[in-house]
């Protein structure tokens, strides 16, 4: 043989060798074109206009049609990267936002910024393309989908909330936040509740579009009878929250919006002009008799532990107004000889004295500390601009005149666990204060917003929530947002609430309800194996 006869016939095995890793690949991998890949982008792009401030909470009870059409013929494999297509158009539109901060205020560039956005995003796309391939294993074993696919969604939704310190944002029940009625439920079963009736319903309606066989119909009718118990409830609860309370205390809040420009807060220059801005609309809008001002987050832009002249003026607030006092400002403690770094809320008497300083427990990520730093160094180097702040001790709500009041900082409101601990702890109003002039005029500030309703429900406490440059809002122990501001402006709301001491099942127990579909699901997926053994053996005689 020749040379060149050689070179025609490795030319042919190689190309035999590459057709044949390619029917392997497509074996492996089935469901994948472009009908399957332009369905599974819909449902992304169908979550992410069911937030704010895009979209509308009605689009979640149909988000994941097209993603079940997409699932039908695809395998294991394929459904992994149908939901995995599904959660990075999804997340993407609803996450886009982390571009903004890390650019702007992490001093990275767009070429680093957007993939430091995208790492997140398909992070989080990796639960969609577990929910997607474990409907696809489940429907192997004979688990119909209107029980998988619930059940999945609750458990593993619940996993994103908690894995690598949590971060359930904009997690699927939060669309509901305006639906009043829907989310009272809230107060038995939390938000996963929500989300398992949201994904039945997608469920449903893929069915009933597919299938019209009786059994369909049986589905229909119980969507139809958890939708009527689940919106009674609601209306239920919210008559029953209208009812006078007997003896009922109230409070006078007064909530302060700065609208401090994120570039000038901490310069040295504008300290003062600050404090006035503060000063001026918190005895604008204080209580005649003993209410309490809400500043936001770190609204005080020096160590307010420190006293000098304008500790004193911002205590002289609380004693000119006879008002109680809750201000934001950064806190140390010197441990061996190095200063560490906290980001504290302090309670001040009406005689200007600090009563009581709590320290913000749940810290934001590559935000105000940066996580495996002592593995891999050059992540430091790549988030110059991120804090190194100290977490605190625990969620201990601060006493106030009677009264025990449960601090949120930032994030911290999207955290169900954390208002649970305070009203488990007596709490009987919680606040929440925030500095969300780091998402500009992005969509973050209202998903933020959305998201806090739900602690006002599951505890049946009012929420106030002070915001540098908004959304501040109060919201009601039904989760109706009563007053809010616009984003961008100096504002402050005022309003008496009044302070109860309902309990809820949720506040006591928790998310009990996630362990009952974890459990459900385990024994689902027992019965279903016991089922296929005994079929193995009746036709072959082997298990």
């Amino acid at each position: 043989m020749n040379a060149a006869s050689k070179r025609s016939e490795l030319k042919r095995e190689k190309k035999f060798s590459k057709e044949s890793r390619y029917r392997r690949l497509r074996v492996r991998i089935q469901g994948i074109n472009i009908r399957t890949f332009i369905l599974a982008l819909s449902s992304g792009l169908l979550l992410f206009f069911s937030f704010p401030k895009y979209g509308t909470g009605l689009i979640a009870w149909v988000a994941l049609v097209p993603l079940l059409f997409a699932l039908k013929d695809a395998n294991i494999s394929g459904g992994f990267i149908l939901g995995l297509i599904t959660g990075i158009s999804g997340y993407t539109g609803i996450m886009y936002w982390i571009t903004h901060v890390v650019v702007n205020y992490g001093y990275l560039p767009y070429i680093v910024g957007v993939p430091v956005m995208m790492l997140l995003v398909i992070y989080l796309s990796i639960y969609i393309a577990l929910f997607a391939a474990g409907i696809l294993h489940c429907r192997s074993k004979g688990i119909p989908d209107t029980l998988s696919a619930p059940l999945l969604w609750v458990c593993l939704e619940y996993g994103k909330s908690h894995l690598f310190t949590g971060f359930p944002w904009e997690n699927i029940a939060y669309s509901q936040y305006l639906n009043t009625s829907l989310i009272q439920c809230a107060d038995i079963a939390g938000i996963y509740g929500i989300a398992f009736l949201i994904v039945l319903i997608n469920v449903i309606i893929h069915d009933v579009i597919t299938r019209r066989t009786k059994g369909v119909w049986v589905e229909v009718a119980l969507a139809c009878v958890l939708l009527m118990i689940t919106y009674g409830y609601g209306v239920l609860r919210l008559n029953q929250m209208k009812e006078p309370v007997k003896n009922p205390a109230s409070l006078h809040l007064s909530l302060i919006q700065g609208n401090i420009d994120q570039s000038i807060k901490w310069n040295p220059q504008y300290q003062r002009d600050t404090i006035r801005t503060y000063k001026t609309l918190s005895l604008e809008k204080a209580s005649p008799s003993a209410g309490l001002i809400i500043w936001p987050e770190t609204a005080v832009p020096f160590f307010f532990q420190d006293v000098n002249d304008m500790h004193r003026d911002i205590a002289g607030i609380a004693t000119i107004s006879g008002n109680w006092l809750l201000i934001g400002s950064p806190s140390y403690l010197h441990e061996e000889n190095t200063m560490v770094i906290l980001n504290s809320a302090f309670l001040l008497s009406p005689d200007g004295k600090t009563r009581a300083k709590y320290d913000k427990v749940h810290l934001v990520p590559y935000g105000e500390y940066v996580p495996l730093k002592k593995f891999f160094p050059f992540i430091k180097k790549l988030v110059v601009g991120v804090g190194d702040f100290r977490p605190g001790t625990g969620f201990h709500p601060l006493p106030m005149n009677g009264h025990r009041i449960g601090v949120l900082i930032c994030y911290e409101g999207i955290f169900p666990e954390a208002s649970r601990l305070y009203k488990e702890r007596g709490a009987d109003l919680l606040v929440n204060i925030t500095n969300d002039a780091w998402f500009g005029k992005t969509s973050a500030p209202y998903q933020h917003l959305s998201m806090t309703v739900f602690r006002a429900v599951e505890n049946r406490v009012y929420v106030a929530r002070a915001a540098n440059t908004g959304i501040s809002a109060i919201i009601d122990p039904t989760g109706k947002i009563v007053a809010q501001t616009e984003l961008f402006e100096q504002a402050a709301l005022s309003d008496v609430v009044r302070l109860s001491d309902h309990e809820t099942l949720y506040s006591r127990y928790g998310d009990v309800f996630v362990f009952v579909c974890v459990i459900t699901l385990l024994i689902c997926y027992a019965v279903s194996l016991k089922r296929r053994n005994a079929y193995d053996w009746r036709n072959t005689g082997r298990y």
